[in-house]
């Protein structure tokens, strides 16, 4: 009996009660936050996989089934896989060229230093690394956030210096992960959107995401361009709807109306929808802020500028946010902060995460801070991750020890835990029971029936 022939195309054409063999081999370059939580669900979908990184210390860590940040549900699943067997972790593309038939890039793009540009040095020295080491037919898979453009000069590049550039080739499959719901929007999508140049490439990703598929996973498959621009629209039009209902929340304020009922209102314009109409800081994190400014510059670099000018105002607004918020803060300390205890509830930017890059909650406590308020942080997840950035700042290990003789408490990241708060126990601790709910998510009524003095954003 003749041996099937041990390619990438026959192991991708079994599929067992709907998963894939894990004769499918799966790379993951790059462990970072995408990159550690795409390895460990990669490994849940059955594949055996290897997640490659060059920081050695990381590669440890994650070893040993630790991660070094916080995302619900990813470190029990890492751990799971990592003691099956399933998923290991190494330093060398030497090794990860050997084993993978599916090479999927999950480096980060950040802002580049002095620009609003992407900068692509990670994603460059991914491909430098790799392609010169690959020897067999692969498919090479792009997650990371890059400006319009870039699979095709990235594509040739690989051409240019793969040994066997002829069964190799390059496709892009933008991510779309929410931090605090990582896990969920890998295993059970709610959209997969794949750029390609051929069938055999698209036929790879469909084995690769079957599961999801069978599931009813919308599989949108488009060329390299459309896949690119998918997540920088996708978050451009998000930030356009914050910055948008911010907007309105200082109309609101000055005409004397209240931005949550008609938030509502709106939303139930089906046009229009209620998601992301929450006015309040504003948005931060590690994509919004930087995805929004690099789209912004590649569209220069287009020659359609003008297109997006908008997204300047956008920009504009959020930031706005959060200086309205310490102003409306230092009104509430009688005009000045100096000698006024502010006990801030929030570091990260959004709650069930400890990230805290361009947390709209730090900015603010860093601004009152510099205006002479003594500022005390408290975080369920993020504290230590803050104090590395804003160690000028005091941190506390619970919301009564922030809240100690505070003059105005600052409800600015919206963790469960601080909507739990029992109003009338908190105020036995504080110096003033006034609040102000830069999240606008708070109930209203019971606040203020503690006795609280109440003020949110644009009500």
């Amino acid at each position: 009996m003749n041996t099937p022939p041990d390619t990438i195309e026959h192991r991708f054409n079994a599929v067992v009660r709907g998963r894939t063999e894990v004769s499918l081999r799966i790379t993951v370059l790059g462990t970072g936050y995408l990159g550690a939580t795409h390895a460990a669900c990669m490994a849940e979908l059955g594949f055996e996989v290897i997640g490659m990184d060059v920081d050695a210390a990381k590669v440890d860590a994650l070893s040993e089934g630790r991660i070094p940040f916080f995302e619900p549900d990813l470190e029990p699943l890492l751990r799971k896989h990592v003691d099956s067997g399933r998923l290991r972790f190494t330093t060398s593309y030497d090794e990860v060229a050997d084993f993978g038939d599916v090479h999927f890039v999950c480096v980060g793009t950040p802002q580049r230093k002095g620009e609003f540009a992407a900068d692509m040095v990670h994603v460059d020295s991914v491909i430098d690394g790799l392609a010169p080491k690959l020897t067999r037919e692969c498919l090479i898979v792009g997650k990371s956030t890059v400006p319009v453009g870039s699979a095709a000069r990235l594509a040739d590049k690989i051409a240019a210096a793969s040994p066997a550039a002829d069964v190799v080739e390059l496709a892009w499959n933008p991510e779309f992960l929410r931090e605090g719901h990582a896990v969920d929007d890998t295993l059970k999508p709610d959209r997969l959107v794949i750029g390609v140049r051929s069938a055999a490439a698209e036929a790879t990703l469909r084995q690769v995401y079957a599961e999801p598929i069978a599931a009813g996973t919308p599989f949108l498959v488009a060329d390299f361009a459309t896949a690119e621009l998918v997540k920088v629209a996708a978050n451009a039009f998000l930030a356009t709807k914050i910055s948008f209902i911010n907007a309105m929340a200082e109309v609101c304020e000055q005409a004397g109306a209240d931005v949550t009922m008609l938030a509502d209102a709106l939303g139930h314009d089906a046009r229009i929808g209620r998601k992301f109409l929450n006015a309040g800081i504003g948005f931060g994190g590690g994509c919004l802020p930087k995805d929004i400014r690099a789209f912004m510059a590649r569209a220069g670099e287009l020659g359609a500028d003008q297109a997006l000018t908008f997204l300047r105002e956008v920009d504009a607004i959020n930031m706005r946010s959060r200086t309205r918020a310490v102003e409306v803060a230092r009104a509430s300390c009688d005009g000045s902060f100096i000698g006024k205890r502010i006990a801030v509830l929030g570091a990260a930017f959004k709650p069930n995460s400890d990230d805290i890059r361009d947390s709209p909650a730090l900015n603010i406590a860093g601004q009152i801070q510099l205006q002479g308020g003594q500022v005390t942080v408290y975080d369920p997840k993020a504290a230590d991750n803050a104090r590395k950035l804003f160690p000028t700042l005091d941190y506390s290990s619970s919301v009564t020890e922030a809240c100690q003789g505070a003059h105005l408490v600052l409800h600015l990241t919206e963790w469960q835990e601080f909507r739990d708060l029992d109003p009338a126990v908190l105020g036995t601790v504080v110096a003033n029971r006034r609040i102000i709910d830069g999240r606008n998510s708070l109930d209203v009524r019971r606040w203020k029936d503690a006795g609280w003095t109440y003020r949110g954003l644009g009500r």
